[in-house]
């Protein structure tokens, strides 16, 4: 039995990826501690791990933060990401660190596995490995780890190699330590208050400095990283069991259906239908498509009156639901976009803030849907989106390349057994060779879909 350490920023999106690995270590006889925000006690106690409340000044509800900060609007993607990264992610992370190293003093806790963006672990990880308990990343956003070609994270390009690559990775370099540079001020100001020195390196590129990092995909989701260790392992994504909720009564309209689209704003950014349940609906009033959708909570009623073709619930059972799904259409979030994707489910995403514009590019990337580039698309950018995905039959082939590699992954135990190497002192979480194709300079196959081939397209019509 291993002692087992979760910590997560208070985030709905991050403590959810992480909950099924939690009981998979309680299941298996571990002890499991999950130190997150109040609000999330009843979701970790039922998972059977021990759930600690962040300290007060590291706490707070996701779903206040637009309220909170409304300088935040109209900021374009990057500066909203910078903002995001020092008021919601940096500045509570000397509470962080000194709620994580007393669980750790206080406890026998042989490992920490944490979410990318709970800094408090960056700072842990400053200490010597003999000095501290391993530190684990559950990659549940996009992988942010150094990779030739890459530009700086929160930009949303895709990876650009040769001289034209170069030129416009370090100008964007440049631009990008202009913007983050409060970030990495306020990094080093809480550092020095928690371990009396500044981060060995900015705040947003800690990861190498953990001793492994479990990504929550597979590799022909994430860009190629060529010079990238052993200690950066894909699992595939770890899927809760999805919520009990009801068939509405129009569900034979479901089945029945030759082309469903299915669109949510997820269950935090869904106070403003008009970013893209509203224009997808207008976009698709007079297709050939059945428009479901879910409003996470919003009344149905917020919607106003709703054309023949649309269907919608608060919340809808979506095992069921992606088996008659064509096409999502969804905002970005990373866990949505894997559950999708382990669907064979193509998608356009309209990227809203945090990490989402990294999410879609690699959406684009990998050939599984169309990247709109925008959290307020118009209802013909969508309707031209999904005219193009659901008639190009190259986008549900790439997405079902990927769903296979999905159920081919090792998941949740794969995630353990990386946990237990690590715990066990082995210099290498998995054997090189493991994901010797990502680790390669070649394109992605995912990304070269031939779309001569026009079966199995079934279009709007």
């Amino acid at each position: 039995m291993s002692g087992i350490l979760f910590a997560s920023v208070p985030v709905h999106g991050h403590v959810s990826p992480l909950l099924p690995l939690a009981r998979h270590f309680v299941d298996r006889g571990d002890h499991v501690t999950f130190l997150t925000g109040a609000r999330f006690a009843d979701a970790v106690s039922a998972t059977g791990a021990e759930h600690v409340a962040l300290p007060e000044a590291a706490d707070f509800d996701d779903r206040t933060v637009s309220s909170k900060y409304p300088e935040r609007e109209g900021m374009p993607a990057v500066k909203a990401i910078a903002f995001d990264f020092e008021h919601i992610f940096v500045r509570p992370a000397e509470q962080q660190y000194a709620a994580l190293s007393a669980l750790v003093t206080g406890a026998d806790v042989d490992v920490v596995v944490c979410d990318p963006l709970f800094f408090g672990a960056a700072i842990y990880a400053e200490h010597s490995p003999a000095d501290r308990a391993p530190v684990v990343v559950a990659g549940l956003v996009p992988l942010n780890y150094p990779g030739p070609g890459l530009a700086p994270f929160g930009m949303g390009l895709a990876p650009m190699g040769g001289l034209a690559g170069s030129i416009r990775n370090t100008i964007l370099a440049a631009a990008t330590k202009r913007i983050f540079r409060p970030v990495n001020a306020a990094a080093d100001e809480v550092a020095h208050r928690a371990i009396g020195r500044s981060l060995s390196g900015a705040v947003l590129d800690w990861l190498p400095r953990a001793d492994a990092i479990g990504q929550l995909t597979v590799p022909t989701f994430e860009y190629r990283r060529p010079d990238a260790p052993a200690s950066v392992v894909f699992t595939g994504p770890v899927s809760a069991a999805a919520a009990p909720h009801a068939r509405p009564e129009w569900w034979r309209d479901v089945e029945a259906a030759r082309t469903v689209v299915h669109v949510t704003q997820g269950t935090i950014a869904n106070d403003d239908p008009s970013e893209l349940i509203l224009p997808t609906i207008h976009g698709l009033a007079d297709s050939g498509a059945l428009v479901v959708v879910a409003t996470g909570g919003l009344p149905v009623q917020a919607l106003g009156t709703l054309p023949v073709n649309v269907r919608a619930a608060e919340f809808l059972p979506y095992d069921e639901l992606f088996a008659h799904t064509d096409l999502f259409i969804t905002n970005g979030g990373y866990g949505g976009v894997q559950y999708s994707l382990s669907h064979g489910v193509p998608l356009v995403v309209a990227p809203g803030k945090e990490d989402k514009v990294e999410v879609a590019a690699r959406v684009a990337w990998s050939g599984t849907g169309v990247n709109l580039r925008t959290q307020r698309p118009t209802a013909a950018a969508i309707k031209g989106a999904v005219e193009r995905v659901t008639t190009e039959p190259r986008y549900r082939r790439a997405a079902q390349r990927i769903a296979a590699d999905i159920a081919a992954s090792s998941g949740a135990a794969g995630f353990a057994a990386m946990v237990d190497r690590i715990i066990a002192g082995a210099e290498e979480p998995f054997p090189a060779q493991s994901f010797a194709g990502w680790r390669s300079s070649s394109p992605a196959s995912a990304s070269s879909s031939d779309s001569s081939d026009s079966s199995n397209s079934r279009g709007l019509t």
